[in-house]
């Protein structure tokens, strides 16, 4: 029996995969079938809390080797192959609704969720992680999958709480999360940051780690939420043995989860238009040379290889990935990959590939005339023209621009990375 849960938290408190701990213990008798499900959906939704992840946990009789992933305070969580009972499907929902009225941060959320017997369709997930969906839409999928739903204010939550339940993995990470004790939540994190500037280079699997640039690690969290840390990678073992590297305060709980974060799967490859609150993969022509922007922000003029033109923008809390950007040239190719922001109209790049550089030059001085002074500029666009004798040219003096950019991949600072962001780490 799957359930899933959505838009349980609030901007600096609770977190919805601490309901996965909650649930657990709230089905003592029946075991999990598979890891966990944390599973980010559309990060362009505008309406998300902070990185639009849903919740779903299989519960079932465990058949076949269980495999240690959790403690759930007192409890040893193990995750098994196959089931061979499932719980009934009403009693399920019933148990499970009141650990969401427990928990549920309602003054702020749209809390949902789903008690289904088998799966939707995979469609609703590939539609939930790429644009916006309607919630009759996911509401409809729930009852063709046999299912219930509770919901609390406007119940947005049952959406993505459906979807993480439709998701087939593909490409996969898992994340490690560990929770803090009940009396310590909303105090100061106990944390040693050494070991965690080490965990790329002990444990090279995990990644969005440590932040270099700015000094700090992007493993913990900056609310009063009952998550201690959550280290991210590809191998689950790994992981167990990087959070046994962690000398910090003592974790009440910890869990595994199958996560499709680090994945891009929140991209559009194939397009005719771009449409605000998606994401897309748009390969081009720089013809409009980088510019900043009110607030540090720094845009480029596209023209896509389909003849979309556009601006592609390196915002602030990118920091020194808009340093790439200024880099750009008219007449350069590049693949860029971000989200189409519905309030600007700009492509937010995520991360960017430069596919070839074309030649550029720089002004070295303004013309001379023949009579040996220096002509003066006319008016931006418009040449040159001496003051002594009228005589005008169209251009300054220009010499090759010497190009230090690369060839290749580029992406922001780890802090300034989305949950479900392909790091380049992982696409080498």
């Amino acid at each position: 029996m799957y359930i899933g849960v959505d838009d349980t938290d609030s901007p600096d408190h609770m977190c919805t995969t601490f309901l996965a701990i909650e649930l657990i213990k709230a089905f003592p008798e029946w075991d999990l079938i598979g890891m966990p499900r944390l599973v980010r959906l559309n990060p362009a939704v505008p309406w998300k809390t902070r990185g639009n992840a849903a919740l779903a946990i299989n519960i079932g009789r465990g058949r076949g080797d269980g495999r240690l992933i959790g403690e759930a305070g007192d409890r040893l969580v193990r995750a098994y192959p196959r089931s061979s009972e499932e719980p009934d499907r009403d009693e399920t929902l019933e148990r499970a609704v009141r650990v969401v009225e427990k928990w549920a941060q309602r003054d702020q959320s749209d809390p949902g969720l789903v008690v289904l017997p088998r799966q939707p369709d995979a469609s609703l997930y590939r539609r939930a992680v790429t644009t916006i969906v309607d919630k009759e839409d996911a509401l409809r999928a729930v009852r063709e999958a046999g299912g219930s739903y509770f919901q609390m204010n406007e119940g947005r939550g049952v959406i993505g709480a459906a979807s993480a339940v439709a998701w087939r993995p593909h490409d996969r990470t898992y994340e490690i999360l560990t929770y803090r004790q009940r009396e310590r939540w909303g105090t100061e994190r106990e944390i040693s940051e050494k070991e965690i500037r080490r965990l790329d280079r002990d444990y090279p699997s995990t990644f969005n780690n440590y932040d270099a640039e700015a000094g700090r690690p992007a493993i913990i969290p900056h609310t009063t939420c009952p998550v201690l840390y959550g280290i991210r990678g590809d191998s689950a073992p790994d992981l167990v043995m990087a959070m046994l590297s962690i000398i910090s305060e003592k974790a009440e709980s910890w869990q595994l989860f199958i996560t499709n974060q680090g994945t891009d799967e929140h991209i559009i490859t194939e397009w005719e238009t771009l449409a605000p609150n998606s994401s897309y993969d748009v390969t081009g022509t720089v013809v409009k040379e980088p510019f900043t922007v009110r607030g540090g922000h720094v845009l480029v003029g596209l023209r896509a290889d389909n003849g979309t033109e556009l601006e592609a923008a390196a915002y602030e809390p990118s920091k020194s990935f808009r340093d790439v950007v200024r880099a750009l040239r008219r007449g350069d190719r590049v693949r860029v990959l971000g989200e189409v922001r519905e309030d600007r109209g700009t492509l937010n790049i995520e991360k960017m590939k430069v596919l070839s550089l074309a030649p550029s030059r720089i002004k070295t001085s303004n013309p001379v005339c023949e009579c040996g002074r220096h002509m003066k500029s006319i008016g931006a666009g418009q040449g040159y023209r001496c003051r002594e004798c009228g005589t005008r040219a169209a251009e300054a003096v220009t010499e090759p621009e010497e190009r230090y950019l690369q060839l290749g991949w580029y992406e922001p600072p780890v802090c300034a990375r989305r949950h479900i962001s392909k790091p380049l780490k992982r696409m080498t």
